[in-house]
């Protein structure tokens, strides 16, 4: 203890010592005006960067031998270090002061002190490029800027140095330029370092952990350019020739280039039969082969069998199911799970292992997008059951059956203003995206067909109370905006009463006010426990929605003593459907009661429809899954058609290709199934008139089809 604490006074005796030691003096710069202010010099050439011209010096010079013993007797080498940057200080501009920023630079790096080792080092250089010992200088900058993060420059220096360098020096110095190259995200640089090494090997060891370095390199960093380039040209001797090929071949396969596949692995098999990958790269060249070899009679289903969405796919897959009983076509259920990643390899087994001719689903939007360009792809007909908009827009090969929003949409506004002759709307929506979507997507409808809407309000999705959106439809909750209020007030002011008697006559002026009804209908997107508290609501507020029938709207007129009484039609979607209560009428009906009846809602299936094809589809349902404890809904009837489309096409038309198959599905018209009549569009959207159910107090009840003007996908 006693002897590093004489030490550090010795330091610090010799640092104060030179720091007093002499002025520092101005020096001459290279360069005239030429330097980093962008100036040129007075010949006229290019500016250089300003270099200064180091001196000799007794002084300095005494003072770095000083130095020099100080920093030999010290224990620790930063304050050595500091010893040496006192030279520098003192005497900034000699050669001294040059060899001590050296030194200082290199007891820094020595201490792992790389910050400080990097700043000396930078210093030294960019005064004096041709120091005599630039190049180890050059080495730790470069080191301490990799133990920093500066990655980049730590790259730039060492590759820079690995070119000049030879043996063991060189070998380790594009070691540490790889290490750089990748923290910069410099991963083709780090992959031309590693294949060199490969091909530099000297000993079976050091090969095959170069070797290794490129496979973990191409594997989860180098960019397909950069291996393409990498490959390009490199002999089949190379021992990194077998890894970089073999990753072509599956970018190839990935990206869908059949024919650079087939060569790329051709050429694998042919240069390197006995290669760890080689049984993948014949597997991969067979299934490369099995893309074209159809199964004519094996049709895929995609669909969550397991996990949170399980009883949808499973109601789907009783649809599907039925429709193929007692036919020979061989059905093969891939389970997606709900997962993306799932969806789009279950395309791929069915296409490359299966042979399927065609897909039915999925179901859910993400699982759908990302199956759908798989099979886009590889040219699959694929008919999903997703209510994703524009999901055929991915591609030719891509179709939908599934009752979207935009076909509700249309269907309902269709029904309203084209049969019932209704032009001005309102509408109550809740504040979630499907309410959003839904509002919109009918307000574009009424604008379309020369319409109007009068009003419109939102509310939250878990609301059970609606006085005050009632009120805003009908012009009694902004009430200063009403002439008849305002002049109501007026009287009332105008009169000498008590505190008591003015609260009378301004409730007597507010209850006085009859509803501004200036719309025909109110569309509600929301879900049938919604609309049954919706209904009492809008009849606080005067809005008659229950008189559909004449001798009902005579009784209400006798009832509230108005002769002009204005009645207004509720307008709903598929989710008002709802399962039948103890009553055995709907829980819609029996919770809403008369204010929801004369309602008319859309939706893509109708249990109690009358329609053959429908009447068929659940009789057979019945029958088939006695001991389910369910009725046939939307799910099993749009998955019970899809799957019935595939048959006839399979068993009538014959298709031998996917694509034989995709022209009969464009081309199939007038399907009479479960849903409808149903035919694709141009944009291979199922196009079908939709379920039109209107309400009475004795249950639901099917518009006959020719009032369905609006369809799926229309």
């Amino acid at each position: 203890m006693e002897v590093l604490t004489t030490s550090r006074r010795a330091l610090g005796l010799a640092l104060a010592l030179l720091l007093t030691a002499c002025p520092k003096t101005s020096s001459p710069v290279r360069g005239g005006g030429g330097g980093t202010d962008g100036t040129t010099s007075e010949d006229g050439s290019l500016p250089t960067r300003p270099r200064v011209e180091a001196r000799k010096d007794a002084a300095a010079d005494a003072a770095l031998a000083q130095a020099i013993e100080s920093a030999a007797r010290a224990t620790d080498k930063k304050q050595a270090a500091e010893v040496f940057i006192g030279v520098r200080k003192a005497y900034p501009e000699t050669t001294a002061s040059q060899e001590a920023l050296y030194r200082a630079g290199v007891l820094y790096f020595e201490s792992e002190d790389y910050a400080n080792a990097r700043k000396a080092f930078n210093e030294l250089l960019f005064e004096n490029p041709l120091h005599p010992q630039s190049e180890d200088a050059k080495k730790k900058l470069a080191l301490s800027a990799l133990e920093v993060g500066a990655y980049r420059d730590a790259y730039q220096t060492l590759s820079s140095l690995a070119e000049r360098a030879e043996g063991p020096e060189r070998d380790k110095l594009l070691e540490d330029a790889a290490r750089a190259a990748e923290g910069a995200g410099l991963y083709g640089a780090a992959l031309d370092i590693a294949v060199k090494a490969a091909g530099d090997a000297k000993t079976p060891e050091e090969q095959k952990e170069a070797v290794a370095r490129v496979e973990q390199l191409v594997e989860g960093r180098a960019a397909f350019v950069d291996v393409a380039r990498v490959a390009e040209g490199m002999s089949p001797r190379h021992p990194a020739w077998p890894v970089l090929t073999f990753k072509l071949a599956r970018i190839y396969y990935h990206l869908r280039d059949w024919t650079r596949l087939e060569e790329t692995l051709q050429r694998f098999l042919q240069e390197a039969p006995s290669h760890p990958f080689a049984a993948q790269a014949k597997e991969l060249l067979a299934r490369s082969s099995r893309r074209v070899e159809v199964r004519p009679k094996t049709v895929g289903v995609l669909l969550p069998m397991t996990g949170r969405y399980k009883p949808i796919g499973e109601a789907v897959l009783r649809g599907v199911q039925l429709a193929l009983n007692g036919s020979d076509i061989e059905l093969i259920v891939k389970d997606t799970q709900g997962e993306v990643t799932l969806a789009g390899q279950a395309v791929e087994q069915l296409a490359f292992d299966e042979g399927a001719i065609a897909i039915l689903g999925p179901l859910l939007p993400d699982d759908s997008r990302r199956a759908a360009l798989v099979a886009e792809e590889l040219q699959v007909p694929l008919l999903t059951m997703t209510r994703a908009e524009g999901i055929t827009d991915i591609g030719s090969y891509i179709f939908r059956n599934m009752l979207t929003n935009s076909a509700q949409a249309q269907a309902i506004a269709d029904y309203a203003m084209k049969v019932r002759g209704f032009k001005r709307f309102a509408m109550l929506y809740p504040n979630i995206p499907y309410g959003v979507e839904m509002a919109n997507g009918f307000w574009d409808e009424v604008l379309e067909n020369g319409g109007t809407v009068r009003g419109a309000e939102s509310y939250a999705h878990d609301q059970t109370t609606f006085t005050n959106e009632a009120k805003k439809l009908v012009g009694r909750y902004y009430l200063e905006d009403r002439a008849d209020y305002i002049e109501g007030m007026r009287d009332v002011n105008s009169q000498e009463l008590d505190a008591f008697r003015k609260r009378k006559a301004v409730e007597k002026v507010k209850s006085g006010l009859e509803p501004v009804i200036d719309f025909d209908a109110i569309f509600i997107p929301d879900d049938w426990k919604r609309v049954s508290l919706v209904g009492p609501a809008l009849a606080v507020e005067d809005i008659v929605t229950n008189a559909c029938d004449p001798r009902d709207l005579e009784r209400i007129r006798k009832t509230t003593g108005k002769k002009d009484l204005k009645t207004v039609t509720l307008l709903g979607t598929n989710t008002w459907s709802s399962p039948k209560g103890r009553s055995g009428l709907p829980e819609l009906i029996e919770r809403g009661g008369k204010f929801v009846t004369c309602s008319v809602y859309v939706d893509g299936f109708f249990i109690d429809s009358q329609r053959p094809a429908t009447r068929k589809f659940v009789q057979a349902f019945r029958e088939a899954y006695k001991d389910v404890d369910r009725e046939p809904g939307l799910l099993e009837a749009i998955g019970y058609d899809s799957a019935m489309m595939l048959r006839q096409l399979i068993q009538k038309q014959r298709p031998n290709t996917r694509a034989d198959m995709r022209e009969a599905l464009f081309n199939l018209k007038n399907f009479e199934g479960a849903t409808g009549r149903t035919s694709f569009s141009d944009k291979r959207e199922a196009v079908k008139p939709l379920f039109l159910l209107s309400v009475d107090n004795k249950g639901v009840k099917e518009l006959p089809p020719e009032t369905a003007t609006g369809g799926s996908g229309s």
